[in-house]
């Protein structure tokens, strides 16, 4: 099947990739002409795992391709996906300038029957207005369809390929029959295809994210209150998580979430709430206690060092808002870093993929160590901010030499509270007792 994918951004290309890969012919458009030229050498502008072997072997055997022209993708696709930057305004809701612009654009070139998807994540309605924008300079027919993406960045290859479910929001048996085919090799194991109409696959999107949102958001309250009456939230997460009601995932306390999805998509939802005069008590104070969340660190860090933090180096473990990425959008790491500077600290940091993307805005007011332990030089406290799987089981004994008090704040916990103690450390985490071997720290 000849497909289209207007939007090179993460979601576009993951989806633009893992679609050539199971036979299809995919067309990439994008506007910016020095990213078009980047992806046909070859250069892939995010980190992703696994997608740059995907990508690498479709280009080669000719079934990805990129252009700048709108026109010379369309014309060839069958399927047009709109992967297209749905950002957040001012008041909270999803601009959606961009994706109504390029179906404007859509409705002077298309000639013969199309499906038109929105791939990106747009609130309750956006279809319609898709097909309105579509039909102010068209007379052929089309469809356009909801099919909101549930990729989880670090896993994306993974979920596009194998995926939980695809939902499918339309009212066209003939736009049905072409995303079922379309989506077929994917489900192979038994996995739904979900059918239903275009506002509930829009609303369905916001409601997933905004669920899991509140999830995260309601065990870091739990978290707060456990460090208040002194219980462990690690014993609480596993005695609540062995209920199927309530499942395992999404209990793991910490400085509160980020990225491109939660933040955004929880706005949005309470936006689209206000629009259509719902009180959306749940989302706001998801939103409020998150926002505190990220920074809820910084008081323990300046309690611990009662003199100040002019002057103190703190080493930073993980900037990206989760492992496996080099995304920091409305990454935790970048409101601590913010009030660790206000309060005089020097940061040096480290991050296997997320320190160019963090130059880019911080330029050089940290230090950015080339490899883990260099940041630990001359440090007088370690904060753990993403939790990758290299910081997980790191050489302690070198840290303690490194560093020039033996002091860690981990907002992942990552650590065992007996292996702290045991080792001498003074650790500080989240929702659990705070080791403090005063024995072999100097405060």
């Amino acid at each position: 099947m000849n497909i289209a994918v207007v939007g090179t951004g993460y979601v576009g290309l993951v989806t633009g990739t893992c679609l050539a890969e199971t036979g299809n012919k995919v067309i990439c458009v994008d506007i910016d002409e020095n990213k078009v030229n980047q992806l046909k050498n070859g250069k892939i502008p995010i980190y992703e795992p696994h997608l740059d072997v995907l990508f690498e072997r479709n280009i080669k055997q000719n079934r990805l391709t990129f252009t700048t022209n709108l026109k010379e993708a369309v014309d060839q696709a069958k399927i047009i996906f709109l992967a297209l930057p749905t950002p957040p305004g001012e008041d909270g809701s999803a601009d959606l300038s961009y994706i109504l612009g390029v179906a404007k654009e859509l409705g002077k070139i298309i000639l013969d029957y199309k499906v038109i998807v929105d791939k990106s994540t747009v609130p309750v309605g956006t279809a319609e207005l898709v097909r309105k924008a579509i039909l102010e300079n068209c007379n052929t027919e089309f469809d356009v369809v909801s099919n909101p993406e549930f990729l989880r960045e670090g896993f994306a290859v993974d979920d596009f390929m194998k995926p939980d479910r695809v939902v499918i929001g339309t009212s066209s048996e003939k736009a049905k029959k072409a995303m079922g085919d379309l989506y077929k090799p994917y489900v192979r194991q038994g996995n739904p295809i979900i059918f239903m109409d275009e506002k509930s696959a829009e609303l369905t999107k916001y409601a997933a994210n905004s669920f899991l949102a509140t999830k995260i958001t309601f065990m870091n309250e739990i978290a707060n209150l456990c460090e208040l009456v002194g219980a462990d939230v690690d014993m609480v997460r596993i005695g609540i998580g062995s209920d199927q009601r309530i499942g395992k995932r999404f209990l793991f306390p910490g400085i509160g979430y980020g990225g491109s999805c939660f933040p955004k998509d929880v706005q949005a939802l309470s936006k689209t709430s206000e629009n259509n005069n719902y009180d959306f008590k749940i989302l706001k104070s998801v939103m409020e206690v998150n926002e505190i969340q990220k920074t809820i660190i910084i008081p323990k860090i300046k309690s611990f060092f009662n003199e100040g933090l002019e002057g103190k180096k703190i080493a930073i473990w993980g900037l990206a808002f989760k492992p496996d990425t080099d995304d920091i959008r409305e990454a935790p790491s970048l409101y601590i870093i913010e009030e660790l500077l206000k309060a005089g600290a020097n940061i040096s940091a480290y991050d296997p993929e997320a320190m160019g993307n963090v130059k880019k805005i911080l330029g050089d007011k940290i230090e950015y160590a080339s490899e883990q332990y260099y940041a630990l030089e001359n440090a007088d406290a370690l904060l753990i901010a993403t939790e990758w799987s290299i910081f997980r089981n790191p050489d302690f004994d070198l840290v303690a030499k490194l560093l020039n008090k033996k002091v860690i704040f981990d907002g992942r916990n990552l650590y065992d509270l007996s292996e702290m103690k045991e080792r001498g450390f003074y650790y500080s985490s989240i929702g659990r007792e705070v080791i403090n071997s005063t024995s072999s720290v100097q405060i």
